[in-house]
């Protein structure tokens, strides 16, 4: 229900910004970001907002547009931040298909146009990530939130936005800085899963929806209390799949994130608990842009021999675990607790 009517208000939104982009050189660049808007994604993020409301509100009768729409705003924003973090990490593909900027380089070869692809391709998907953020505040703008809310609301939207990009900036220096091995590997990568996944993808989108329902601190902290856990055990499965996953299902590489020496949690538990022939292995493998699919396989088989996949799968039960105990105990409407509950473990238990 709220993944169709979130999409019904994208879809209606874009419909009203199409006459800016109705000229033969622009028109591509709009509907190839339609196209990624509206093809494909959980809509997670509008979900765990929309059901924080309800628990908040209690009334099942009350006017939801509003709510739906910040949800909706939540999404666009969200398409940025997943446009320009395949640029940053060179990803090839997204939701079964070529990367924005991969799609773009390859319409840049396919008119023999001058000047480098790639580049070309970088340079326009930046460009569309960018009109998704700008989209995002205007979305929010026109959401009708009650005037004595939308302050709030508005407050907590910049924080969850500023959140994400500030993990970004410190995921891009963990890669700058080749530390893959310290103490202060795991904690930075930790640092990293907290600020550009949990807080935008649980906390933030909880919160806004107790702001909309003009919920008082109380709630806003029960919410974080259970978000922060269960936003570390969404970005731990992330990091699985990410490395396991099976591209059909999850729609991206398996290879990617091994080939830029992406230096997530399960990784930096993997040197970590590795012994001295699977470290030398692993810094010979790991971070290869030539690593092939037998290398990978390696770094797979090491990951799991050391014990790191354990690791990483018992602290994701442990945050689900903490996540659920804490929906359990709040004083929001039983419905809503339980539909928060069962999203939380689809959230955490996916295999896509």
């Amino acid at each position: 229900m709220v993944r169709d009517r979130v999409d019904a208000i994208l879809d209606q939104f874009l419909a009203s910004q199409e006459t800016l982009w109705s000229d033969a050189d622009r028109r591509p660049v709009f509907d190839a970001v339609r196209h990624f808007v509206l093809d494909g994604g959980k809509r997670l993020r509008p979900t765990f907002l929309y059901w924080a409301w309800r628990g908040a509100a209690g009334d099942q009768s009350a006017d939801d547009q509003a709510v739906l729409t910040v949800g909706a705003a939540l999404e666009l924003f969200h398409c940025f931040a997943l446009i320009h973090d395949d640029i940053i990490d060179r990803s090839s593909r997204r939701r079964g298909t070529a990367s924005l900027h991969e799609s773009f380089a390859a319409r840049h070869t396919q008119h023999g146009w001058r000047g480098d692809s790639a580049r070309f391709g970088r340079n326009i998907a930046l460009l569309c990530g960018d009109l998704c953020a700008s989209w995002s505040d205007v979305l929010v703008r026109q959401s009708g939130a009650p005037p004595d809310r939308s302050r709030a609301v508005q407050d907590l939207f910049a924080l969850a936005r500023a959140e994400a990009i500030a993990g970004e900036c410190l995921d891009v220096i963990a890669q700058a800085s080749g530390d893959r091995e310290s103490r202060g590997a795991l904690a930075r990568a930790l640092r990293v899963t907290r600020l550009k996944t949990a807080r935008y993808s649980i906390v933030r989108p909880m919160q806004i929806g107790a702001a909309m329902a003009d919920a008082g601190q109380p709630l806003l902290s029960d919410y974080a209390a259970a978000g922060e856990p269960l936003g570390d055990a969404y970005q731990l499965r992330d990091d699985v799949l990410g490395v396991f996953g099976d591209p059909a299902r999850t729609g991206k590489s398996a290879i990617d994130d091994l080939r830029q020496g992406k230096v997530t949690v399960l990784i930096a538990v993997a040197f970590a608990r590795a012994d001295r022939r699977q470290q030398r292995a692993l810094r010979e493998l790991f971070g290869r842009a030539d690593l092939d699919a037998t290398g990978a396989a390696s770094i797979r088989e090491i990951i799991v021999a050391c014990g790191a996949l354990d690791t990483i799968e018992q602290r994701i039960e442990r945050q689900l675990a903490a996540a659920l105990e804490s929906f359990a105990t709040m004083p929001i409407d039983d419905q809503a607790k339980d539909a928060l509950a069962a999203l939380a473990r689809r959230a955490v238990r996916r295999a896509e």
